[in-house]
Formats: C-alpha cells, structure tokens, sequence
C-alpha cells in the first residue's frame, strides 16, 4: 500500500497552498498546523530547499470516531499534506502528497476503523 498520494499541477505553488487550505476546509478538515519547512531548513541548517509547506489537516468528526475505536489512532494525527514546488525541465509545477487515510485502518487492523477510513479516503481524494 502507497503511505501517499500525490498529484503535480502546473501553477505556482502560493496558488496552490491557498486552494488545497480551500479544498480542505470545504471537506470538513481544519488545518491545525503548518510548518514552513523552506523557513526551518534555513534557519536551523543553513539549507536552501524549495518552497516546502507541511499542513497538518484533522476533521473533528472523523477524528473522534476512529479515536473512540482506538486511541492509538491519536499518532496518526493529524493528517500531514504536503504542498511542494518543483521545476520539472523549467515549467512551473507544484506537488501535493497526502497520507494515504487507508493507513489509519492498517495501523491496527481493527475492521471498525475502515468505514471511518473509507470516508476520510472519499473526502482527501476530493482535496486532490
């Protein structure tokens, strides 16, 4: 099983951090944290890297049901998307991984988990 999964589009990639914050909201994520790996690889190892940004996305309801079935759950949260630029041969892309939610209902191989997997797999492919 893939731990991700990715699209790359051709705009840049501020454009493309705004719409997957837009696409996230409007699937019931809030974005709980965002590192600016850019700005932290500079700062603590004097590395240039490109335009790197780390969403750190949960849906309360979702959240609260597979942590009710499994506590453990609570490692998997929240849901990292990763939003990256690239230059693919000069044109402009950006890349936008996601954890694969399927993932929540492997880490525990409860059969409970996966209708709550399922949904959360629905909704980030709908982000995508």
């Amino acid at each position: 099983m893939d731990i991700t999964r990715t699209i790359t589009v051709s705009q840049p990639f501020t454009d493309v951090a705004q719409r997957v914050r837009e696409a996230l909201a409007a699937q019931g994520f809030g974005v709980l944290t965002e590192i600016d790996m850019t700005a932290t690889m500079k700062e603590k190892r004097g590395a240039d890297i490109e335009d790197f940004l780390v969403l750190g996305a949960c849906n309360p309801e979702l959240a609260e049901r597979a942590l009710h079935i499994d506590r453990r759950i609570g490692v998997r949260l929240p849901c990292n998307v990763v939003v990256r630029a690239t230059d693919r041969t000069g044109r402009v892309a950006t890349i936008v991984e996601l954890m694969n939610p399927q993932l929540l209902a492997t880490v525990t191989d409860d059969p409970d988990l996966a209708p709550i997997a399922d949904e959360a797999d629905r909704r980030m492919s709908a982000v995508l």
